[in-house]
């Protein structure tokens, strides 16, 4: 299968709805130097996958693909400290983990296609 555009690639779906959950998750933290690192990690993920996507070269799209890596694991390191700090439930925590954590899975099995 051919990938015509950056938004039918997987990881990116995914990564665009786990920062739309993110942010209504944090809407009302009023910890702004925490919410809006864990955002913009976030937010990164996606950005990166589409900004490596319209290089058009593979090497560069896997440059910017372990950025996007890069940025996953900084979400699922903020995820430990929203948990303790009570940011988030554990039933949030789980479910936010596991997403970040197949988006990871999921980039990495897309840059051995490269």
């Amino acid at each position: 299968m051919v990938i015509e555009k950056f938004e039918d690639i997987i990881s990116w779906q995914k990564s665009k709805s786990l920062t739309v959950e993110l942010y209504k998750i944090l809407d009302g933290n009023k910890d702004n130097n925490f919410k809006w690192q864990i955002l913009r990690a976030s937010v990164s993920i996606m950005n990166n996958i589409a900004e490596g996507f319209e290089r058009k070269t593979n090497k560069e799209f896997t440059q910017f693909l372990y950025v996007a890596k890069g940025s996953a694991a900084e979400v699922r390191s903020m995820l430990y400290l929203a948990l303790e700090l009570k940011y988030i439930t554990d039933e949030q925590y789980n479910k936010l983990f596991n997403e970040v954590i197949i988006i990871s899975k999921l980039i990495s099995n897309f840059i051995k296609t490269l």
